[in-house]
């Protein structure tokens, strides 16, 4: 049976995703290709190789419709024979892809295949594919007859049930930008980074090498004055167990952003005269209540230890998105987790969550931590929107 090596991911440094972010002049399927295109680029590969390229992207429509995978990897001047296609696992949708794509591998189905993930917010906003139409039948409100929630009163719910306080979550919230910050001038992304020309919102031609989202000057003390996003009188009534301590401090922003990994059997990497750098050694997934929604890292996590035969304590990093802060604390609490191991180069908090492209952000950031400490296995988890999740572990080789 063929084992999935990951050659190379990589990713685009974040853009705030609204008017005026850096890769907000910049449409969403330019971001993509141009990523595309330099990851075969800088292994020195013909893309006539790749068997299908899947790419992960959540709001599907206007500038993002119409299979932007496909269209990228044309505008990146990949060989018309080349397909691809679009998945949506809301968040984890670009994990979901690299999933896939290496299941595809292990099956035999792939020799080479990229996994890949856009999103711009900026361009895109959340909620825009759902303008005007509710998304949920009858069947769903006679479910659910007090009505499903956003994802930000989910984040309090989790808060509420393990007893997280304000300073706690905006703690956790300041160290992601702190280790974030400290990453980036020790050179640590720089690996995994593509650089991309864009035009700014000014008209000037600027090249895009840092995070636009990381704010190093943040302080647990400079989050506390920040008011709570979700608070409503009417889900205050109805959850009257919450605190109301999710702000725009301890969440992750809006973002723009593109990212990929090169994904192929060990067989043809080894054809190809390519080193891989991490093989693909379990997956999982996992649904849980969607009113509490982003719970689901944990029976997912609990499935992939079970199947893979690893404790919590064989990890040498896990990498658990920071959608809100409440979320990896919750992780890592069920888990016992070593909160050093815990997103150790900053999360999503600081260096955005660019939905779809989110999961193979965070699957480059683990591999380059892993190299750069020496590190065997890693594990990725995503809270996904209806209470889902996906989790990977990875060995590097």
């Amino acid at each position: 049976m063929p084992e999935a090596v990951i050659v190379d991911v990589a990713r685009l440094a974040s853009g705030k995703g609204k008017p005026g972010g850096a890769l907000s002049e910049t449409q969403p399927v330019e971001l993509l290709a141009h990523v595309l295109k330099t990851l075969v680029e800088r292994n020195n590969l013909d893309p006539a190789l790749v068997d299908d390229v899947i790419g992960g992207c959540v709001g599907q429509a206007g500038e993002q419709a119409l299979n932007i995978s496909r269209t990228a990897l044309l505008s990146a001047g990949f060989p018309e024979s080349v397909p691809a296609t679009t998945v949506d696992r809301q968040c984890g949708s670009s994990q979901q892809a690299a999933h896939f794509a290496a299941q595809g591998v292990i099956a035999g189905a792939y020799d080479v295949v990229i996994a890949a993930g856009v999103e711009s917010m900026s361009r895109v906003p959340m909620g825009f594919t759902t303008v005007g139409r509710s998304p949920y039948g009858p069947s769903i409100a006679a479910r659910y007859p007090d009505g499903l929630v956003g994802q930000g009163i989910s984040a309090e719910l989790v808060a509420a049930k393990w007893k997280f306080d304000r300073d706690t979550l905006d703690a956790f919230a300041a160290q992601s930008h702190q280790r974030a910050a400290q990453a980036a001038a020790d050179g640590f992304f720089d690996r995994e980074i593509i650089p991309i020309d864009v035009t700014d919102a000014d008209g000037a031609q600027i090249t895009h090498t840092v995070d636009e989202t990381v704010r190093a000057s943040t302080t647990t003390e400079g989050l506390s004055g920040l008011k709570s996003s979700f608070h409503s009188e009417e889900s205050a009534q109805r959850f009257p167990e919450i605190n109301w301590h999710i702000t725009p401090g301890n969440s992750s922003p809006l973002t723009d952003g593109a990212s990929a990994a090169l994904i192929m059997s060990d067989t043809m990497a080894a054809k190809l005269g390519l080193t891989p750098r991490a093989r693909f050694h379990s997956f999982a997934l996992a649904g849980d209540d969607p009113i509490f929604m982003l719970t689901a890292p944990i029976p997912a996590t609990r499935k992939i230890l079970e199947r893979s035969g690893l404790s919590v304590d064989d990890l040498d990093a896990y990498e658990v998105n920071e959608a809100f802060a409440s979320v990896p604390l919750a992780w890592a609490h069920e888990f016992g987790a070593d909160p050093a191991k815990l997103n150790p180069r900053g999360g999503a908090i600081a260096l955005g969550h660019a939905l779809g492209s989110s999961g193979t952000r965070l699957l480059a950031t683990l591999v380059n931590h892993l190299e750069a400490t020496g590190g065997r296995y890693g594990l990725q988890t995503m809270c996904e929107g209806a209470g889902m999740a996906n989790a990977t572990i990875i060995e590097r080789v």
